[in-house]
């Protein structure tokens, strides 16, 4: 692997190729995606959901639950650690784009979906 050191002095001039530092992208780390897959997992086997998506941009993080494939996405589940100290950084919004449950702690936020699998036994 080649190593480069930074170089001291000014960024490209005016008029040349400029470089860009490489943005940053939000993503989930393991143990969200293990505590979302297992999640998603229950809601398969119970015929509820069907594909998913997975989106890391600069700003969020997006997990979309879809009941088809070509479809919406009936749910997206959404990391933005810029609400970390404000209203939380896990929020579930719902197909019409209302959000249904925000916090910090992922798995309290993902319980607003779960209630779909409790169902009355006859």
């Amino acid at each position: 692997m080649n190593m480069q050191t930074p170089t001291q002095g000014k960024g490209p001039e005016k008029g040349q190729g400029h470089e860009q530092m490489p943005h940053r992208q939000v993503a989930f780390d393991q143990r969200e995606l293990g505590v979302i897959m297992g999640l998603y997992g229950r809601m398969v086997a119970a015929g509820e959901w069907r594909d998913y998506g997975m989106s890391f941009l600069k700003e969020v993080a997006v997990f979309d639950v879809f009941r088809r494939t070509a479809e919406q996405p009936l749910y997206r589940i959404e990391k933005r650690p810029a609400l970390r100290l404000r209203q939380g950084q896990y929020s579930v919004i719902g197909m019409d784009g209302q959000i249904l449950k925000r916090g910090q702690e992922l798995k309290t936020v993902l319980r607003v979906l779960e209630r779909k699998l409790i169902r009355a036994v006859d």
